[in-house]
């Protein structure tokens, strides 16, 4: 059997903690008890999609890139999905254009890059069938003042310290970044219930690639760690991104 890559090593500890978050939601019952209706927002080449289409779920992947939508469709056709996933080239603006109705949105690495954050999670609201869910994960700021700092780039983290300074798609360092009650606003304000909040990549940014390409049962032993304080509170203004489900 065939060793996973290095870059598949690393990938396995930045993503891991969202996926098992989705992947219990869908196993619980959770946006239905049966087929689910899923639409992936900026779902690239399918990183959660194929996997989420091997479970028997049906996948529209919603992306501003053709290339990564090509990819997409050779990844699907290579795991035998491709019945289970449309890809369609559009971003969260055309939503109310692409989509009737889903059981379950996710929006991963996203909404840092709009401009009105506040309308397109009330976009994602009015595509959700009642009862159905929202995987959101964004970029935290507090662990991106920190790392700022760590870089050198104290103008910088001062300025992101207290907001964002300019808006996202000129924003230094690629978008806005959110506080825990800024996620929380967002949603509630868009009629959006949040049920669990994950911390995300905690350590995962702070360990040398080549620690986890050479010391074996590293990548697992980190994968844990990250699993570990995902649901600690104290843990959330450490984490690199965080991991929010919530409810329409």
């Amino acid at each position: 059997m065939a060793q996973p890559s290095a870059s598949d090593r690393r990938q396995s500890v930045r993503t891991g903690v969202a996926w098992e978050g989705v992947h219990r939601l869908l196993e619980s019952g959770g946006p239905v008890d049966r087929q689910a209706r899923i639409v992936d927002v900026g779902g690239g080449t399918g990183g959660f999609a194929v996997p989420l289409a091997e479970l028997g779920h049906t996948v529209q992947v919603i992306d501003p890139s053709p290339d990564a939508l090509a990819s997409l469709g050779r990844r699907a056709r290579e795991r035998g999905v491709a019945d289970r996933i449309i890809g369609q080239q559009g971003d969260l603006s055309d939503l109310p254009r692409l989509v009737e109705q889903a059981d379950l949105v996710l929006c991963h690495g996203v909404l840092e890059m709009v401009e009105d954050p506040a309308a397109s999670v009330a976009a994602i609201a009015d595509v959700l069938r009642p009862g159905g869910h929202l995987s959101l994960l964004v970029a935290q700021r507090h662990a991106a003042v920190v790392a700022r700092a760590m870089a050198g780039h104290f103008q910088a983290a001062r300025e992101l310290l207290d907001g964002d300074p300019v808006p996202a798609p000129a924003s230094r360092g690629g978008g806005h970044r959110f506080t825990h009650d800024e996620v929380v606003h967002l949603l509630t304000g868009a009629g959006l219930e949040p049920v669990s909040v994950q911390a995300v990549r905690v350590f995962a940014d702070l360990v040398p690639g080549s620690l986890l390409d050479l010391e074996p049962g590293a990548t697992a032993a980190l994968v844990e760690l990250e699993r570990a304080v995902a649901t600690r509170p104290e843990y959330l203004p450490l984490a690199a991104q965080l991991h929010v489900l919530a409810r329409r």
